[in-house]
């Protein structure tokens, strides 16, 4: 009988710190910042190359991404735009504006329907050309660590101007890791309850009769 898959996922004689009751997920071992084994899935575990995502494997031979370290730079990558859009959406709401904007920029009534207005006037297909010419910079990056060219760590780009880690500390790396986890869990509590109604800072959803509510 062939060995189960989940005898090479799990590490049964450890717990998951952050859950307990479940095994360690096998790839979760404490070498990254910020690992505290919560991974209910286990797609940590997944035993992939992820090199595949960015570069056909027919083209070229290459060393490979692993699991855990595709998986880092998308949590990092994910959370740095969750904190950017966190902060943009509530400066639109506030009513921040580049100077010089014009329509239809100052006419947008609310940070939800900012999506769809820009969507109509076409401007848009700007924000989404500069996405793409980004994601193609970060997937040659990518590449490089594929072929085994860089030994860069994930989510790194060396980017920091004002020199927050210029000493490339665990725990400026652990503040921004936490803060992006934070700020994706609330950019979607957020989108969410302003689509349900509640468009106003503190976008609480105007419930009817809410006096009515037995907790």
């Amino acid at each position: 009988m062939p060995e189960r898959m989940w005898n090479k996922m799990v590490d049964k004689t450890q717990r998951s710190k952050s859950m307990p009751f479940l095994p360690r997920p096998i790839n979760l071992d404490g070498s990254y910042v910020g690992d505290v084994g919560f991974d209910p899935f286990y797609l940590s575990s997944i035993d992939k190359n992820f090199a595949g995502f960015i570069q056909p494997p027919s083209w070229e031979e290459t060393k490979g991404l692993p699991t855990l370290y595709w998986m880092r730079e998308s949590e990092l990558k994910h959370g740095r735009i969750a904190m950017l859009a966190f902060a943009g959406w509530l400066a639109t709401d506030f009513g921040v504006r580049f100077p010089g904007a014009g329509a239809p920029y100052t006419s947008v009534p609310n940070a939800f329907s900012a999506h769809d207005i820009m969507v109509e006037n076409g401007s848009m297909w700007v924000m989404l050309s500069l996405a793409g010419m980004i994601e193609i910079c970060s997937g040659a990056v990518l590449v490089e660590v594929s072929k085994g060219l860089s030994d860069r760590e994930a989510g790194e780009y060396g980017f920091d101007p004002l020199g927050f880690n210029k000493n490339n500390s665990d725990d400026m790396k652990l503040k921004e890791l936490q803060n992006g986890r934070a700020a994706m869990m609330a950019f979607g509590g957020l989108a969410t309850q302003t689509a349900l109604g509640g468009t106003e800072f503190p976008y609480l959803v105007p419930y009817p009769n809410v006096a009515e509510f037995t907790w």
